[in-house]
């Protein structure tokens, strides 16, 4: 019997993994590729924001497939607004320690959910407590996902 969609454990995706997903011209597309393949086999939640779509949509240029990846993720990933407190939460620590709003957002968002780790590609990307990993790390470390 599968755990409930609460019960997993959790992992959040910043949108240069989901990019990397599905622009095979990327770097960084065979790592996230097989990251996701892994955590789809593992069972593993995965958690991305809401306002991620239109971003991914706009970048992306094969438009069909993009739209057919959202039907896709609709079923089996949690695409999760910010909200206000994040929003708010995001705005003033993006302020007072001059960050990323867009970085601090998502790393928020991850914490909201209850996300055990975030992978990014993003070197610089915001420090909210949560574990990061690089697509390549999170594959050498698939194990600690569960």
């Amino acid at each position: 019997m599968q755990p409930s969609l609460a019960m997993r454990k959790s992992i959040y995706l910043d949108i240069n993994i989901v990019i990397d997903i599905l622009d095979t011209n990327r770097p960084n597309s065979q790592s996230a590729k097989a990251l996701l393949k892994h955590l789809s086999y593992e069972n593993i939640k995965i958690v991305i924001s809401e306002d991620m779509l239109s971003t991914i949509f706009y970048i992306v240029k094969n438009k069909q497939a993009v739209l057919e990846f959202f039907q896709l993720i609709q079923k089996r990933w949690l695409i999760s607004p910010f909200g206000q407190d994040v929003i708010k939460e995001a705005i003033k620590l993006s302020l007072a320690k001059n960050l990323d709003f867009e970085d601090t957002a998502q790393c928020l968002c991850a914490k909201e959910n209850g996300c055990m780790a975030l992978i990014t590609n993003d070197h610089r990307f915001y420090d909210c407590g949560i574990k990061q990993y690089t697509s390549d790390e999170a594959l050498k470390n698939i194990s600690t996902f569960h």
